[in-house]
């Protein structure tokens, strides 16, 4: 029986369904990096003219206690502090506004903290604040006044520094990644490890701003007691086009994408240098990471790296660099995420990528042909020419992965070799699993080769990358011939002698 088809669902009224209460712990579960959450609440200080931020971690000795961003900002009245409060509050973006959803202050802060608290002052109107504490919020929506007197303490407290006549003061209790354990040291390598990721981030992402005369981020630690200052040091911008010399004399090029539902996009290619060393190259990812479209909004950063179904990443494209500034109107062409950490780009913008050209004519894909030789006339003039090699996976260090991709040739296709500790017999260092791919390292030894150090998913970066360039050949056979055999019992032995003697080490105190 054919029944006519709707192309509109009819309707028979409608019903108001307001948000539950519990929508504040689904806004606190959108997946926000740190590093990504700390840059959001920077773009509300850049929305409010701010010339200064400051980051500051605060410490009772050896306990990591709050974290604040602080702005010398326009800053806000009583009704703008409640609007800014309100998941999805509604208000006028200025046409250069980084801000988009009205809900990036809170889903980022409560994405890692317990309780956000934020603390203004203008220069015509009283110091204010607000609270979310997320056992209230989930409660129904129940948002804390701050005590008026505790509120102007705390924008004295950062008088001059940068707070001027107006200001934000941003602060996080409850930071759910703070150590809880592990006295001063590991604090600190939590301090060192976290603001030198942050530093490199925000640099990157917030480049163009950095690179301004009037524009700083600091990134300081205190402690609350003794006033004691650990670390101040100025975040600097990190332009994923900073190359001293470009990797082609015919580039940086300018291409034009006629996209026909919101006119033309311009392309701004960038082959870098061969083998560069410099952060601006290496620090935004891995050689998949980097290549590819470097999305701005306004001069902020949203996506450093990717093709957007354009093509495929490959090791031959990881000088390629795209930079491209996206129109006022995204229309439906592009997307970004709510964090601004990403663009979905629509088959329209791919289809008019394969037709793009510059002023000579000369098409985009060309731009790929001409990265793809720079890199293998680099490879050509260092003399070798390297046998491709499985990659390495999960379990070996990142920044390690990427190295060995810089190096080394990746056989097309082929599962990544992974690394992970597993209970074995005392009498073996390592095992190897054809299967799945995977070097197994003996458990038993795991503490005395990590010297102490809390273990993770990427721990013993030097053991496991040696173990990886040791084995590495053996999954590109289907078995091992007499030889190669009589090697992995070698190092077996030699490896399970070493390892026993860090053990005995250990039992010593050494």
């Amino acid at each position: 029986m054919t029944v006519e088809w709707h192309f509109d669902v009819p309707t028979a009224g409608s019903r108001h369904l307001p948000p539950d209460a519990r929508y504040m712990e689904a806004l606190s579960s959108q997946g926000y990096g740190f590093e990504v959450a700390m840059a959001d609440l920077v773009d509300n200080s850049i929305d409010a003219g701010a010339k200064d931020v400051v980051i500051h971690f605060l410490r009772d000795g050896d306990q990591l206690v709050s974290l604040l961003v602080i702005d010398d900002g326009k800053g806000m009245s009583d009704e703008d502090l409640d609007v800014a409060m309100t998941v999805g509050g509604k208000r006028d973006y200025a046409p250069g506004a980084l801000g988009m959803f009205g809900t990036g202050l809170k889903s980022a802060s409560l994405s890692h903290a317990s309780a956000v608290t934020v603390i203004s002052t203008t220069k015509r109107t009283r110091t204010a604040g607000r609270r979310w504490l997320m056992e209230r919020a989930v409660a129904g929506f129940q948002c804390d006044i701050v005590d008026p007197a505790y509120a102007q303490a705390l924008i004295d407290r950062y008088a001059q520094r940068p707070i001027i006549w107006q200001g934000t003061v941003v602060r996080w209790d409850g930071v759910k990644d703070f150590p809880k354990h592990g006295g001063g040291g590991q604090t600190d390598r939590y301090l060192h490890r976290t603001i030198n990721k942050l530093g490199l981030h925000l640099g990157l992402y917030l480049h163009r701003f950095l690179a301004r005369d009037d524009f700083n981020i600091t990134i300081a630690v205190e402690d609350v007691r003794t006033g004691t200052e650990y670390m101040n040091f100025g975040v600097q911008p990190l332009d994923p086009f900073g190359y001293p010399v470009s990797g082609h004399p015919d580039y940086p090029r300018r291409f034009t994408a006629a996209v026909p539902s919101i006119g033309d996009v311009a392309l701004h290619a960038h082959i870098w240098t061969p083998k560069s060393n410099l952060d601006e190259y290496k620090a935004v990812g891995s050689v998949v990471d980097r290549q590819g479209f470097y999305f701005y909004r306004h001069d902020r950063l949203v996506q450093a790296g990717g093709w957007n179904n354009f093509r495929q990443p490959e090791q031959h494209l990881s000088l390629a660099r795209v930079a491209v500034d996206l129109p006022s109107a995204l229309g439906d062409v592009f997307r970004l995420t709510v964090k601004k950490a990403g663009v979905e780009a629509s088959p329209e913008f791919t289809a008019a990528l394969e037709k793009a050209i510059d002023p000579e004519s000369r098409s985009f894909l060309h731009f790929l042909t001409d990265s793809d030789g720079v890199y293998r006339d680099a490879r050509k003039r260092s003399g070798t020419t390297r046998k491709p090699v499985i990659p390495p996976g999960k379990g070996i260090d990142p920044a390690v992965r990427e190295t060995v991709l810089d190096e080394l040739p990746a056989i097309p296709y082929e599962d990544a070799v992974s690394v992970r500790w597993q209970k074995l017999d005392n009498e073996l260092f390592f095992d190897i699993d054809r299967t799945e791919r995977t070097i197994v390292l003996n458990q038993h030894y795991r503490a005395a080769i990590l010297g102490g150090r809390r273990g993770g998913l990427n721990d013993a970066p030097l053991i496991k990358s040696l173990m990886y360039v040791l084995l590495h050949q053996v999954f590109e056979k289907e078995y091992s011939g007499s030889r190669e055999k009589d090697n992995l019992q070698l190092w077996q032995a030699i490896l399970v002698s070493a390892a026993r003697a860090e053990l005995d080490r250990v039992a010593d105190g050494d």
